[in-house]
């Protein structure tokens, strides 16, 4: 299965659960929605209790043949097993990050503009995550939406899969696959609802439907 096909649908995981659940049986439903890859995003944890759920998912991950992404560090990635990381501005350069990195360690990062993109390719990253393509809740920095125009703009200028992200759910997911775009990121989408195996099932499904009127 190519890259592109395996970033279809990341699931960035999120602390706020609904009541009762814990973050590996949410993500366990996610992976049996068909879910392909798990971005393990834990801001204000700290570097041993976020290498100690990388290793919790790792191992539900492993189990449904999905890839796991940690957000932000690298080195909790490595340490963790993870198939990759996942860059944004302010964590280690992402050139410098491939040099310390082994062959097929996959590494993913955030760009809003033509011109961050390319300079992230040519830096070595693997795949990019564009956004916010909606207005979201999620991420309190997010900043303004960017819509599917830059989508497509950011698709036709790189030669590494993109990935939409911010404000994304199974009712505005198509347009953004149909900009360009080889997959989506989702948040709330997946974590915050009561059937997180139905909701992946469903933007899968959106994924799908409008890959094939592409």
């Amino acid at each position: 299965m190519s890259l592109a096909a395996r970033l279809s649908l990341i699931v960035v995981t999120d602390p706020a659960l609904p009541a009762g659940r814990t973050l590996v049986e949410v993500v366990r439903d996610a992976l049996r929605g068909g879910a392909p890859a798990i971005q393990l995003r834990a801001k204000h944890a700290s570097a041993r209790e976020t290498a100690l759920l990388a290793r919790a998912l790792l191992a539900e991950t492993r189990a449904a043949g999905a890839l796991l992404f940690v957000n932000d560090r690298v080195d909790v990635a490595l340490a963790a097993g993870a198939d990759g990381a996942h860059l944004g501005d302010e964590d280690l350069p992402l050139a410098a990050a491939r040099r310390i990195v082994p062959p097929g360690f996959l590494l993913g990062m955030s760009a809003d503009s033509v011109d961050l993109a390319l300079r992230a390719q040519r830096d070595g990253a693997d795949y990019l995550g564009v956004g916010p393509v909606y207005g979201t809740a999620s991420k309190a920095d997010a900043g303004a939406p960017i819509g599917t125009a830059r989508i497509a703009e950011v698709a036709a200028a790189v030669r590494i899969p993109i990935v939409g992200i911010g404000g994304i759910d199974p009712r505005n997911a198509a347009p953004v696959i149909a900009a360009g775009a080889a997959g989506v990121a989702v948040i709330s989408a997946v974590m915050h609802v009561p059937d997180p195996e139905s909701a992946a099932r469903e933007l899968l499904y959106s994924h799908r439907d409008t890959e094939a009127q592409r």
